[in-house]
């Protein structure tokens, strides 16, 4: 069955009701923020990640902001910016920046939906699935550059060298 057959056949979903529908599915922790809001917590394998999708109905934009917390020494912002534009140059839908002020790494992505469109369940688990994969997959990269002194090409080689099993 697919995620589409399990929801209401109604002419007006609101897309942050298929958030909530989704996150009670699969048991992730959420909090409904406001009526276009909602926050959920997705454990990986290295963080848990904070996921917020907000609705915008003015701009017809699902936004979805993945953050994680990360405290780099200062002497370290350059590199973390570096590594940050080879890791968006590889990331086809969405784009990671870094907020100093909150120490947060943070993934967002947006979801144009004009002119009326709905998105639909497959999209945005879609969404929440590429998010928790990218930072998964990034992760390390950020962490060696911020804390193992490695260069930022040494890194991105950790983060795009394919996986053969786990230890």
């Amino acid at each position: 069955m697919s995620l589409s057959d399990q929801f209401l056949q109604t002419d007006d979903l609101h897309p942050i009701d298929i958030v909530e529908h989704l996150a009670e599915y699969n048991q992730w922790e959420f909090d409904r923020v406001a009526d276009d809001q909602i926050s959920m917590a997705i454990t990986g394998q290295w963080r848990t990640y904070t996921i917020t999708l907000a609705w915008s109905g003015q701009d017809e934009t699902l936004r979805m902001i993945c953050t994680f917390e990360m405290e780099p020494p200062e002497d370290k912002k350059a590199q973390i910016h570096e590594i940050l534009n080879a890791v968006n140059d590889k990331c086809w839908a969405g784009a990671f920046t870094y907020w100093h002020e909150q120490r947060l790494m943070v993934y967002r992505y947006g979801l144009v939906l004009s002119g009326g469109q709905e998105a639909s369940p497959e999209q945005i688990d879609q969404i929440i699935s590429t998010a928790t994969t990218v930072c998964e997959r990034y992760y390390p990269a950020f962490q060696l550059v911020a804390w193992g002194d490695k260069s930022c090409d040494e890194a991105m080689q950790v983060a795009i060298a394919e996986a053969y099993g786990r230890a």
